[in-house]
């Protein structure tokens, strides 16, 4: 028998807000979208609509942990300038499109299984191929088409956030020498990051552009590079400063717990984010194996919990104990879809995209 291979250090603050903000948003979508909630609403009312309404502001989480991991792998200095910008935009599309659009294509079928049990909002009204071409695309919300799947907003979004960091990058190598102003990729972060707080994020009419979400998704960058205990006190100070100033003025002029909450995390990553663990015992191998999956299981958690809804719907009793074991199932099965669906689907459909880009290299 072969001996179990070492555990590998991993990030465990990173690891431990990703578990918990996916925990959230499959609840969340649990209880907004029905029907079971609706039945269990009048036993656990404070519950449910605390899991329908302020649960999802979890996805905060995942921009500020998204930005943190993008200044790690785009410049993990904050140097300016990116010497592949067009590679790096392939690889985030290769890594987030293809077990995107395969769990589109599962939620379609499973939309159409569920109509045959149910009547609800939750159930898409049919797809069209231009439909399905733009999610492909991650395009569906700039194009105004609906969505599929609940969440699919996040998928186009975080390509969009990444796409504008490459973007920040490289226009930073452009306009300035890398060792003379080796700050200036920052600057241009929190300048933006700043725009986004003060101006765009105040409209809710730009939620499909990434200049609404950039606060939250800078805050996460700037954290990664304020960490940095190699820089100067007085730059890590600058860094920091750069980052919570717009934070708090953008709360003071009004407040959004979105905001407030996407400002912890960043704190928090600020002081611990770098720091890693081994994975021990049941827990930590638990934890790192949900953290793993948690792209997974949020792609995959709304065909799965839209399934059961409307089994529930279709065969059990509307009593509120019924309806809350259905919810319970729901969310039991989601995280074992999202185990299964990132061993079967998410990671050989990364290692075939990692082949095509090798040999696009090569070419």
């Amino acid at each position: 028998m072969n001996a179990a291979l070492p555990a590998v250090p991993q990030f465990g603050l990173i690891n431990l807000l990703k578990v918990v903000a996916a925990q959230l948003i499959v609840l969340h979508h649990l209880a907004f979208y029905g029907p079971m909630a609706d039945h269990v609403r009048p036993m656990l009312p404070a519950l449910v609509d605390w899991l329908a309404s302020s649960a999802r502001i979890a996805v905060q989480v995942f921009l500020v942990v998204a930005g943190f991991l993008a200044a790690r792998s785009l410049s993990p200095d904050g140097h300016a300038g990116h010497s592949d910008p067009l590679g790096a935009l392939w690889r985030r599309y290769a890594k987030l499109a293809p077990p995107f659009v395969a769990a589109t294509l599962i939620a379609a079928i499973a939309s159409s299984w569920a109509g045959a049990w149910m009547t609800h909002d939750s159930i898409s009204d049919g797809f069209t191929i231009e439909q399905l071409l733009a999610h492909g695309l991650l395009l569906h919300g700039v194009l105004d088409y609906p969505s599929i799947s609940a969440g699919a907003w996040y998928v186009a979004i975080d390509f969009q956030l990444y796409a504008l960091t490459v973007g920040l990058l490289w226009l930073a190598g452009h306009v300035a020498d890398r060792e003379r102003r080796p700050l200036l990729a920052p600057l241009l972060v929190a300048l933006g990051m700043t725009a986004s707080l003060l101006v765009f994020n105040l409209d809710a009419e730009l939620d499909d552009w990434a200049l609404y979400f950039f606060g939250s998704y800078g805050m996460g960058l700037m954290a990664w590079w304020a960490s940095d205990r190699r820089r100067r006190p007085l730059v890590i100070m600058l860094l920091v400063l750069l980052t919570v100033v717009p934070a708090l003025v953008a709360l003071a002029l009004d407040f959004r717990s979105r905001i407030a909450l996407a400002l912890m995390v960043a704190c928090a990553l600020f002081l611990f984010g770098r720091m890693k663990v081994k994975a021990s015992g049941r827990l930590g191998s638990a934890i790192d194996a949900l953290a793993r999956s948690s792209y997974s299981m949020f792609l995959i958690h709304f065909p799965v919990s839209l399934l059961i809804n409307a089994g529930f719907t279709r065969f059990a009793p509307p009593d509120p104990l019924w309806q809350g074991s259905g919810m319970l199932l729901a969310w039991s099965a989601s995280i074992a879809a999202g185990l299964a669906f990132h061993r079967w689907v998410e990671v050989p459909l990364g290692q075939a995209m990692h082949g095509i880009s090798l040999r696009r290299a090569r070419a």
